[in-house]
């Protein structure tokens, strides 16, 4: 099969498309875009984790001098919304559910005036009973968070392949535990922000940084009333995203029914603060009980999974998120006997949502220390109960998930090699051990409809320079740098000649944006597809000009050649030229499309959820200080099965910042809760990991290629955080002998468990 080393463009190190723009500064974020006459806004948040609104005066805030607008929910259509349910608001309509959730908001002509305007908004507030726990959430008389779900359960999963008790039944070795993740927030160097216009049409335009400009332009057309054709979405740069710009959250449709009362365009970003209550929707918190049967030479006969997630106060993408973390895991190991029950859960806290990984490190989290704990057991080396069950090229899941490409133990077989795995359990030292895990990921999933698809249209300008029209955002991991690889590639130019435009959903092709890994596999399939018809145009006019037959032609380097003759050629250039400019003429202009080979699941979750699915291993050495608990992490490895790596540097980049996040997730970030109220929203008391706090890293792409890939890629920004905590907590368990099963792992946790091992003797 080709590989990344035989192509001309693809697999180059070649320099980031809009770099020249973001080290310069003049790359347009939300920050940076002004329009005549624009307004600031400022929102009004509850301070009550359960509150009933008896009556909201605003006419004091009317009055101040500068103010251009206030607005309650009696200024909306009273339309829940939501990405799978509707179950929120624009703004509060009869009560508020969770301390941040926007009731009011103001309009001035600048911050100090908009901020003094909130505090004059007066509201006569009725506290009421909350729920802040999911188990408790569900008993019987507890108080609802929604009146129409009993014992506040959003959803609920029971799903069995094969026969789970006959499965455990012929077990040989049976473990079982409980585990318990935490919240996790973006923390992205850029909060959620947008600047809304009305025009008196009807018409919105709204500038977001966001990820999904077609889901968002859906959601919002829908909360606000409209048609969808009324609701322009043009995005900025994005200061980063991870999930948590996909338009979960109310800020565009606040700024924009502030624009609409105040007829003047209104930029709305949230403060710091702002985004750990009610921006960005942070990671669903779960507790998993995992049991794992194995039969004596190590492989997994029996797995049943129970999931409590914590929704929060409206649901996001929680749903689905709860449905990967209950299933997507029988994707990565070869057994046919599974059992899941997952319950989705209100609760009175901050509405969870989509971050990397997308429900998988929750899931990891208990699975893969499940699954040490089964090789420890057993008395087998954990990577070698990971090869003896790892999924392979052809496997079709439990689930139905079909596997086309799978490089999973030449991935264990790099981060063996990597960490010095057999030579480092040899030769163990006192308080330092090794971990490991192994996951799986997609690239793309059917679950907005039963369409997983990308379209992009090239024009080929008679300068021999091309443009790609995509409504695919860049949100900051390099996935327009790849596609204008892949453009490249295709058709013969060098990558400095393809341009890509900005995403707008009145300009661009329809797509639905960066989520589940999609981009360069989805997206870059459309871009190869409508490279190869502007190719075959291109072809068609140089083969009158170079009187050869189509299929001799090549093309390269920004010309095109007969084969075998190589000094027989034409620029692309003139071949675009001489194609526009003759009697009716025309501009080379080719489009393409691709949805992947997947299947939007049944009722039960049946159904191969993406076109193709990625792989990875990670390992850990870790050394723990007995009297302080204190762990630092002397060595990581990180092996990816991402088929034909496209942009290196960008994959470089996505494995390096998917461990920051996966560390910080494992040691130490955690929003505190008292009663529903958040008491560390900022990053002085919230900490993510800084450069001090990343271990030497290695990492290797596994020698791959993907069948329906572009070019054999698939999917990679996910991957690389998904198993990182169980990784360093197997590892913790290698050195001391104990276990944290609930995030983060801090060191009075570690000093806990060692003298409750202690007293245990």
């Amino acid at each position: 099969m080709a590989k990344a080393e035989t192509f001309s463009v693809v697999g180059q190190r070649v320099q980031r498309i809009e770099g020249f723009e973001k080290v310069t500064g003049d790359s347009k974020f939300i920050a940076d875009i002004f329009l005549p006459g624009m307004l600031v806004g400022k929102v009004l948040r509850s301070p009550f984790p359960h509150a009933r609104i008896r009556h909201i005066d605003i006419s004091k805030a009317e009055r101040l001098p500068g103010v251009r607008a206030v607005v309650t929910a009696e200024d909306t259509i009273k339309r829940p919304w939501g990405a799978f349910f509707a179950d929120q608001y624009i703004l509060s309509v009869g009560k508020a559910r969770y301390v941040g959730e926007e009731v009011a908001a103001v309009a001035a002509i600048d911050p100090d005036i908009a901020e003094e305007a909130v505090d004059l908004i007066e509201i006569d507030w009725e506290p009421l009973p909350g729920v802040f726990d999911a188990e408790e959430a569900m008993k019987d008389g507890a108080p609802l968070v929604h009146d129409d779900k009993p014992n506040n359960i959003a959803m609920t999963l029971d799903i069995e392949r094969g026969n789970i008790a006959q499965a455990f039944a012929e077990s040989d070795v049976i473990v079982e535990d409980t585990f318990q993740s935490m919240p996790q927030w973006h923390c992205s160097i850029e909060t959620i922000g947008s600047v809304a216009e009305y025009a008196p049409s009807g018409k919105y335009t709204i500038y977001m940084n966001t990820q999904t400009l077609f889901n968002a332009r859906y959601r919002i057309a829908a909360a606000l009333g409209v048609p969808e054709t009324d609701a322009r979405i043009i995005q900025s740069a994005v200061g980063g995203g991870f999930g948590g710009k996909s338009c979960d959250d109310n800020n565009a449709l606040v700024a924009a029914v502030l624009a609409r009362k105040a007829r003047k365009p209104v930029k709305l970003i949230n403060t710091r603060e702002e985004e750990f209550l009610a921006g960005c929707r942070p990671r669903v918190y779960m507790k998993i009980n995992v049991k794992l049967g194995f039969k004596k030479d190590g492989r997994i006969r029996a797995k049943q999974v129970k999931v409590i997630a914590d929704n929060g106060a409206y649901s996001a993408k929680a749903p689905a998120i709860t449905g990967v973390a209950a299933m997507r895991h029988d994707t990565c190991y070869k057994y046919t006997d599974v059992k899941t029950e997952a319950k989705l859960v209100y609760t009175n806290k901050v509405p969870t949502g989509a971050f990397r990984g997308f429900g998988n490190p929750s899931a990891e989290w208990a699975v893969e220390q499940a699954i040490d704990l089964g090789a420890h057991e057993l008395g087998i080396d954990p990577i070698e109960i990971a090869r003896i069950n790892a999924a392979e090229s052809g496997y079709v899941s439990p689930h139905g998930n079909r596997v086309t490409s799978c490089e999973l133990k030449q991935c264990l077989d790099m981060a063996e090699k990597m960490i010095g795995w057999k030579t480092k359990r040899a030769n163990k030292a006192p308080n330092t051990g090794l971990g490991l895990a192994c996951t799986v990921h997609v690239s793309g999933k059917r679950h907005f409809g039963d369409y997983d698809g990308s379209s992009a249209t090239i024009k080929l300008n008679e300068d021999g320079k091309a443009l790609i029209l995509s409504g695919e955002g860049e949100c900051g991991q390099g996935a327009h740098t790849a596609m204008c690889q892949i453009a490249a590639e295709e058709l013969g130019i060098r990558v400095e000649d393809v341009e890509i435009s900005r995403a707008d959903t009145d300009l661009t092709t329809f797509c639905l944006g960066a989520f589940a890994s999609r981009l360069t596999y989805v997206s870059g399939n459309a871009v190869k597809n409508a490279a190869t018809n502007v190719k075959r145009q291109l072809f068609e006019q140089a083969a009158e000009m170079l009187e050869a037959n189509l299929e001799d032609l090549i093309s390269r380097d920004g010309r095109v050649f007969v084969k075998g003759a190589e000094g027989k050629s034409v620029t692309v250039a003139d071949v675009a030229r001489a194609r526009l400019f003759r009697h009716n003429g025309a501009p080379i202009v080719g489009s393409g499309s691709f949805d992947a080979d997947s299947v939007l699941p049944d009722s039960t979750r049946f159904g191969n959820e993406s076109g193709a699915y990625n792989y990875g291993v990670q390992a850990a050495e870790v050394h723990v200080d007995p009297e302080t608990g204190q762990v630092r992490v002397l060595n990581f490895v990180i092996a990816s099965d991402c088929g034909t790596v496209i942009y290196p540097m960008g994959a470089e980049g996505q494995v390096e910042g998917g461990l920051a996040q996966g560390i910080g997730y494992a040691l130490t970030e955690g929003l505190q809760f008292d009663e529903g109220r958040p008491v560390n929203p900022n990053f002085s008391d919230y900490r993510i990991p800084s450069m001090r706090d990343m271990p030497p890293l290695k990492y290797a792409f596994a020698d791959s290629y993907e069948p329906t890939g572009p070019f054999g890629a698939k999917g990679l920004g996910e991957l690389n955080m998904d198993p990182t905590a169980a990784v360093i907590n197997n590892a913790i368990f290698d050195a001391v002998g104990v276990r944290v099963k609930n995030l983060p792992i801090t060191p009075e946790k570690i000093l806990k468990a060692l003298r409750d091992k202690e007293k245990k003797g």
